[in-house]
């Protein structure tokens, strides 16, 4: 299980970076009267999307944050 959220985490953080990268990559074609997405998603969609990824990124790190230093608190050899 912890295994599975490392992994969902790094997907998160990498999505959100891809997406973000994707969302200039739209708006600078825009600015050329191009389209990368044809009109599928804005590059402000596309922001909303990195930044909701970028969220649970950091929730879940904070999450596991939390439980090490908690561990680390009960550990009977301290």
């Amino acid at each position: 299980m912890k295994q599975i959220e490392i992994w969902l985490r790094r997907v998160f953080f990498y999505g959100a970076f891809i997406l973000a990268a994707l969302a200039v990559c739209e708006k600078v074609a825009n600015l050329f009267s191009y389209t990368v997405l044809r009109g599928v998603f804005t590059p402000l969609r596309l922001l909303e999307f990195a930044a909701i990824g970028l969220l649970f990124s950091i929730a879940m790190q904070l999450h596991q944050i939390r439980l090490s230093l908690s561990a680390r608190s009960q550990d009977p050899t301290k």
